[in-house]
């Protein structure tokens, strides 16, 4: 079988394109093309397969890979033809048949049936098109220039057949032997006629007079009009926020199924949360964090319905569960630890009563067969902290390393853990069937779910336990300073070891994607930047501040002769401290900090050796509490320079952020200063781009090719000129958040949304809009008259009517998607506004670590029969077209 392949593209003088077809099991078979005219690259290739996968890339003289399509070729080739002519575009992935052709339309389209396209031995011409299309009264048709094509006759169009998921073939007979101009159309079927064409000019190809030879036309990008392209609306909120009358005093996986009821009569498509994984370190109320997992596989019991086990509790337990289940439901906010020490008595207590019949259950086996790779080791992981009473597995007796063939044992019936190891694995059996359950409801009603993937993992998870060497376990992952956090974050997770990714072709994320993909739709990648660059912090770090981006292009020694800058180590890199700099951090108290220094000869101040970093003061402090004195001599550690870093046996530097704040910084000579101002500007702003470009490249293009999901990415914060490049270029949606602009703009007016963006006017970081109404009143003042366009003085509270504007201005535009949470769409109706208003505050950044223990205070059951509320939400939702 003979395939000739012509695409157009057009590349620089020593760039030449390659053709690279991939079958499965097989290495990649790479084929040089040759450049005709005008930019069209050719090549033959003999090929024995009726299916084909391939892509095109560009390389140097080298042949060093410059850019990949990002998304593949598929072709199927009829049996009644040998040789074929194709003729490609290249493939992007921010095409929207690429970035549309998501689990979302899956689901939205979930009864759809394939159509068959006859292709006959006389047809020329198969004209191919991936066009994802959501309104199912609509079909792609073509007209063109012959007599074939129906001489551009809105009556005589071709009809195309959707062959798979937004794939649409037509095979025709075209004799003319002339230059065939075409466009396709929107036809209805209800109304009978076309209703649109496509716009932009007229698309081309050749005659093809050979005979026995099928000319492939294949295109891609159906050229949308904006109201043409899938619009929705949704609410967010954790799950554990959920209340409803079956609840053990937290939301469980089961209340989903009431809150989709919601959504469904709202208009609302989407359910948004945070994520679900287990969070199990201690059994306190810090494990309330919902992104510090202990495994990244491993649902959360606080999700699981006691009601909805495959079993019944012990009758003499039933009169204890529904006291404890009336006194959780009762409360206002999560009692974490009262609840989820409550649900693991019962869930002990049915396990053990039906041991016997649960070790029979053949889907239980199935689920453990299918999931050990992950459930084995955290089920030993499990049984090994609450035995050892900490997740820490340096500080365990036994099984401080991680070695699979002994942890294997414990799912032997030898094995005196077994039991306990079978009560793990069981509880996420049925976590699992239960999350299901709900998801398959809510998508029998066309609802779509969006999880969150937290861009961290736990110190002390099952991950970091089994492979430790995927992760940088000498540092910590955080967040540089921003307007919420003055000393940034310190999430205290070890960073990624990218390259031990890389060596196996990112198994890890692949898998884990692979697994979120059971339950959703869309997927929000938590501080996305990450994937660029991570701000890095050294283990002896406790605050932000501290941390630098990783990785960067560092300063090297030789720089600072370079910009003139007299360095040393002591001076750049260690905290300055002198009598000006103690009286204003200790004042009369002086005398006390001085116990953790020694003088130097020149009057300044150093810490002692065994007080000189933030990590051992804290230590130091836990157990000898020195009050507010502990906060200021852990913050003047960090009044330094320069922060430094040892790589590849040299030593290498970094500006501290903000260094022109710094008291160190103030007590330079003036020419000093200005030098290492520019080189701070320099090393943050020019320096680093074409860095974290080629690294975000490098990864999230294998990585998101691996999932059906719609990915959006949280990119708030410090972002990089390169972020919304890489973005754009992978179809990653933006999140846009009205008080969170990342232009030097008091606020973003989500009028101006392009398509790809999510916008919301609150996240679970920051306040609720009624809240946030009351922290700066002229700035609300300025909010109220310039983007409410509002006159007068603004109202001490926050009224329903205004909370309907601001829903409204992020309700029509012409953002994909506009996603509020649960809190916002109550702040639109006086009767169903909390009035205990800061309860509804979900996270706050800037306390570390926080209780995350918001809690409707309406039932689920109540919302849905608020019928005035909802047909309200209802009309908004459809009339701003997004229904």
């Amino acid at each position: 079988m003979k395939l000739y392949f012509n695409v157009g593209y057009i590349v620089k003088a020593g760039e030449n394109l390659q053709l690279v077809i991939r079958e499965e099991g097989t290495a990649a078979h790479i084929h040089t093309m040759f450049c005709a005219e005008n930019g069209l690259w050719k090549c033959e290739v003999d090929y024995f397969s009726r299916s084909i996968s391939y892509q095109y890339r560009v390389v140097n003289e080298k042949g060093s890979v410059l850019r990949d399509e990002f998304v593949q070729h598929h072709l199927n080739f009829p049996h009644n033809y040998k040789e074929f002519i194709i003729f490609d575009e290249w493939n992007n992935k921010n095409f929207p048949e690429n970035y549309l052709n998501n689990k979302i339309l899956y689901n939205k389209l979930h009864d759809f049936t394939p159509e068959k396209s006859t292709i006959l031995k006389k047809h020329t011409h198969l004209f191919r098109l991936e066009a994802p299309i959501y309104n199912k009264d609509w079909r792609i048709v073509l007209f063109g220039s012959t007599a074939s094509l129906g001489h551009w006759d809105y009556n005589r169009v071709v009809p195309l057949y959707q062959t798979d998921f937004g794939l649409w073939e037509a095979s025709v007979e075209i004799p003319e032997n002339e230059i065939i101009e075409f466009k396709y159309c929107i036809y209805d079927i209800k109304q009978n006629r076309v209703i649109d064409v496509e716009t932009g000019e007229n698309r081309s190809t050749v005659a093809n007079p050979l005979p026995d030879v099928l000319q492939i036309v294949s295109n891609h990008y159906f050229r949308f009009k904006g109201y043409q392209m899938y619009h929705d609306a949704g609410v967010a909120v954790p799950v554990f926020s959920l209340r409803s009358e079956e609840g053990f005093g937290v939301g469980e996986f089961s209340d989903l199924k009431k809150l989709a009821d919601w959504t469904k009569e709202t208009n609302l498509g989407i359910i948004q949360i945070l994520p679900i994984n287990d969070t199990t370190a201690n059994y306190s109320w810090t494990d309330s964090y919902p992104y510090a997992a202990v495994s990244v596989y491993a649902l959360h019991p606080q999700y699981i319905s006691l009601e909805k086990l495959d079993f019944s509790l012990p009758k003499e337990l039933v009169k204890e569960y529904e006291a404890d289940k009336e006194a959780l439901n009762a409360l206002e906010l999560i009692d974490y630890e009262k609840m989820i020490e409550s649900k693991w008595k019962y869930l002990k207590a049915v396990f053990h009563a039906e041991k016997d019949k649960i070790y029979k259950d053949r889907n239980f086996k199935k689920f453990i067969k299918d999931n050990e790779y992950w459930l084995v080791p955290y089920s030993a992981f499990c049984v090994l902290r609450d035995k050892y009473k900490t997740p820490n597995f340096n500080e365990w007796k036994t099984h401080k390393k991680y070695i699979a063939g002994k942890i294997a044992q414990f799912f032997t019936t030898k094995s005196k853990d077994y039991d306990l190891s079978m009560l793990h694995a069981w509880v996420q059996y049925q976590l699992h069937v239960q999350l299901k359950d709900a998801v398959d409801y809510t998508h029998n009603l066309g609802v779509s779910l969006k999880g969150d993937l937290p861009i961290g993992i736990y110190r002390y998870s099952v991950e970091a336990w089994t492979e430790p060497e995927l992760f940088g376990m000498d540092f910590q992952a955080g967040a540089p300073p921003d307007q919420f956090t003055e000393l940034g974050q310190n999430w205290e997770f070890p960073t990624y070891n990218w390259e031990a990714m890389k060596a196996d072709d990112y198994r890890w994320w692949k898998n884990r994607f692979k697994a979120l993909e059971q339950y959703f739709d869309a997927m929000r990648i938590d501080h996305i930047l990450g994937f660029f660059r991570i701000w890095r912090m050294p283990i002896t770090a406790v605050q932000g501040i501290l941390g630098y981006f990783y990785p960067a292009v560092p300063i090297v020694p030789d720089e600072f002769k370079a910009w003139q800058i007299p360095f040393t180590f002591d001076r750049y890199c260690k905290p300055f401290i002198n009598n000006e700099i103690l009286w204003k951090y200790f004042a009369a108290d002086s005398g006390k900090a001085l116990v953790f220094m020694d003088r130097n000869e020149d009057g300044t101040y150093s810490f002692k050796k065994e007080f000189d970093t933030q990590r051992k003061l804290v230590d130091f402090f836990k157990k000898n509490p020195h009050g507010p004195l502990e906060e200021k001599l852990v913050s003047l550690c960090a009044n330094v320079l320069f922060l430094p870093e040892e790589r590849n046996g040299q030593t290498v530097y970094h500006p501290r952020f903000n260094v022109y704040n710094t008291e160190s910084y103030q007590y330079l000579p003036e020419p000093e200063q200005k030098s290492i101002y520019d080189l701070y500007h320099d090393y943050f702003f020019r320096r680093q781009d074409r860095l974290w470009y080629e690294k975000a490249m490098e990864k999230l293009p294998v990585i998101l090719n691996a999932t059906k999901m719609l990915i959006c990415g949280e990119d708030l914060g410090m972002v990089p000129a390169c972020v919304p490049v890489v973005m754009d270029e992978l179809a990653i949606i933006a999140l846009k958040v009205q008080r969170m602009p990342a232009e030097n703009i008091p606020f973003y007016d989500p009028r101006y949304a392009s398509y790809m963006n999510v916008v919301t006017a609150s996240s679970h970081d920051s306040s609720t809009l009624r809240q946030w109404w009351k922290e700066d009143p002229a700035l609300t003042q300025r909010y109220f008259n310039q983007q409410l366009v509002q006159y007068g003085k603004a109202p001490s509270e926050l009224t329903p009517g205004l909370a309907e504007i601001i829903m409204k201005q992020h309700l029509y535009n012409e953002s994909m998607l506009a996603i509020f949470p649960i809190q916002e769409f109550l702040a639109t109706d006086i009767a169903l506004t909390n009035p205990k208003m800061d309860n509804e505050r979900i996270n706050n950044p800037a306390v570390f670590p926080h209780y995350w223990r918001y809690r409707m205070h309406i039932g689920l059951e109540d919302l849905k029969n608020q019928k005035v509320f909802n047909q309200k939400i209802a009309h908004w939702i459809k009339d701003s077209g997004r229904s």
